[in-house]
């Protein structure tokens, strides 16, 4: 067996380091560089300079074979953001929380799939098989035919899954397995990177769907090496709080389908129960207005969703007034302040802000500025909106109100939860007839126009 040089791994990026150094270069991680002696397995040889420059099989785009059809797994949720459904021969890498019900997503998803009559394995690292049978019992899928393994090292794995060629195979979780073509120790860069890309491979050689679950770092990143992330066909993160029962699916990357899809499940005895309407759950009877309240219409991928947005503006005692914001972005917090102090006249100077995203949903849409402003605004002069009224646009440094995409799709799901107002840019175009939806709709073309509804709110506003 040929032994190669030794190297230096950060466990943090995957960044490789001839020399061992206690802060690595690449991420500024402290203590994160570990040695590891990459050898050859057994059977490997180097290349051989005469299979060098061997022929490739060249096709063209209308092949003979017709795409496979998606496996749907009958949550459709979790079909949404796979962008309708698991395709055959590809990889997915799930991450999230410890026990924030990743593998009860999955158990769910895979003992679902296996009832219709696809082959479906589920593999587990972490669980014996009486556990996880423990598990699916509790849920009310002890009368699945899901095969179950409980096995860690690769190459026993691989060898079952050429012999069966199943549908689907689930491996929970990624961090737990190990090949001993490496020496290095299981969880390790060299681990994670080398039996993800092993399992890979497969899925794309054998047709099969394999799906792998992944824990996040402190930073909420998966754990191992950003090239993981390459490797797979789609990146799903299950977000949310341990001490809430809803639960976000967030896809961050999909070679077939949108990204920054999202799918809300809420969790409870019997594990994780599909949210079909989630503005819904993210209102929590505010369409009444509340001071310092404003309803956002914004887009999750395809989907219309209707958040709350609350603001607080209250006198600080301290030198430094506080700017505390949960689920948007701080840096554009200050900038909608700072136009409304130098376009409205609107002083921050001496008072605590608080913005909150209600129901624990992050928010990185632009068109959410003027909700955000209207909130302040409205907390700035203790008057709240008019009832049942939407609020979406993006506010340029100048203070006008720039418009957005998708009015219609924002305007039709604020309808069906019963708003009948809305404050849009001026200039928009794209909204429904008033044959389709009743709506009154204000239209503003400065942050200023705003400010002066609520200086002299008029009763049709």
């Amino acid at each position: 067996m040929v032994k190669l040089a030794n190297v230096f791994v950060c466990q943090s990026c995957g960044s490789v380091h001839g020399k061992w150094a206690g802060r690595c270069d690449a991420c500024g991680g402290w203590n994160t560089l570990v040695e590891e002696v990459p050898e050859l397995g057994p059977g490997q040889s180097k290349p051989s300079r005469k299979n060098r420059g061997r022929g490739i099989q060249f096709t063209g785009l209308q092949g003979d074979s017709a795409p496979l059809p998606r496996y749907q797994t009958g949550i459709a949720e979790f079909d949404r953001v796979c962008g309708g459904g698991i395709v055959p021969g590809s990889a997915l890498l799930v991450g999230g929380d410890p026990g924030i019900g990743k593998s009860t997503l999955m158990l769910q998803a895979a003992a679902k799939l296996a009832l219709t009559g696809k082959s479906v394995i589920y593999i587990s690292g972490e669980e014996s098989i009486d556990q996880v049978r423990s598990r699916a019992a509790r849920l009310g899928l002890a009368e699945a035919p899901l095969q179950l393994a409980a096995e860690t090292s690769l190459g026993p794995i691989i060898d079952a899954l050429k012999s069966t060629r199943p549908d689907l195979v689930i491996m929970d979780s990624m961090q737990t397995l190990w090949t001993e073509n490496l020496s290095a120790a299981p969880g390790t860069v060299a681990q994670v990177r080398a039996c993800a890309q092993e399992l890979t491979r497969f899925a794309k050689k054998y047709g099969t769907a394999v799906v792998l679950i992944g824990h996040v770092t402190k930073d909420g990143q998966i754990a191992g090496p950003r090239v993981v992330e390459h490797m797979v066909d789609a990146v799903l993160y299950f977000e949310g709080d341990r001490a809430h029962q809803f639960r976000i699916l967030r896809g961050v990357k999909n070679r077939f389908g949108p990204t920054d899809e999202i799918g809300v499940f809420e969790m409870g005895e019997r594990g994780l129960a599909e949210v079909p309407n989630p503005s819904s759950l993210f209102l929590d009877g505010c369409e009444n207005g509340t001071i310092g309240s404003a309803v956002f219409a914004g887009m999750e991928g395809t989907r219309p969703v209707l958040t709350e947005i609350q603001a607080l503006i209250a006198p600080s005692p301290l030198g430094t007034p506080r700017r505390a914001v949960v689920g948007w972005d701080g840096g554009r917090l200050a900038m909608v302040m700072a136009v409304l102090e130098a376009r409205c006249g609107i002083s921050f100077a001496g008072k605590d802000v608080y913005l909150n995203v209600a129901g624990g949903l992050k928010i990185s849409e632009p068109a959410a500025d003027l909700a955000v402003a209207a909130a302040l605004i409205s907390s700035a002069f203790d008057q709240p909106l008019p009832p049942k009224t939407v609020v979406f646009g993006e506010i340029a440094l100048s203070g006008t109100i720039r418009q957005v995409s998708r009015t219609t799709a924002r305007l039709k799901e604020a309808q069906k939860l019963g708003f009948n107002h809305a404050m849009i840019a001026a200039g928009e175009n794209d909204h429904p007839a008033k044959s389709q939806v009743e709506y009154t709709i204000a239209k503003i073309g400065k942050l200023g126009d705003l400010v002066r509804r609520f200086e002299a709110p008029s009763p049709d506003a």
